[in-house]
């Protein structure tokens, strides 16, 4: 489960912006922000969910 929290990033004067930006997109997969955008960008109805992680794991069985 994702932290909900809001991302909070304090930038100072002398502070590069490109380093403020990593920090910023780390925070944000530390929070899972990209993922649960990218689950809630279209609707799956529960069943397609549950063949998705089905195949997922059978692939992930044939691997090993």
């Amino acid at each position: 489960m994702a932290k909900k929290s809001n991302i909070e990033i304090k930038i100072k004067d002398s502070s590069n912006a490109e380093r403020a930006l990593r920090k910023f997109k780390r925070l944000c997969d530390l929070y899972g922000v990209g993922k649960e955008y990218r689950k809630r960008k279209e609707y799956k109805k529960p069943s397609e969910r549950k063949k998705e992680k089905e195949k997922a794991s059978s692939k992930r069985r044939a691997k090993s």
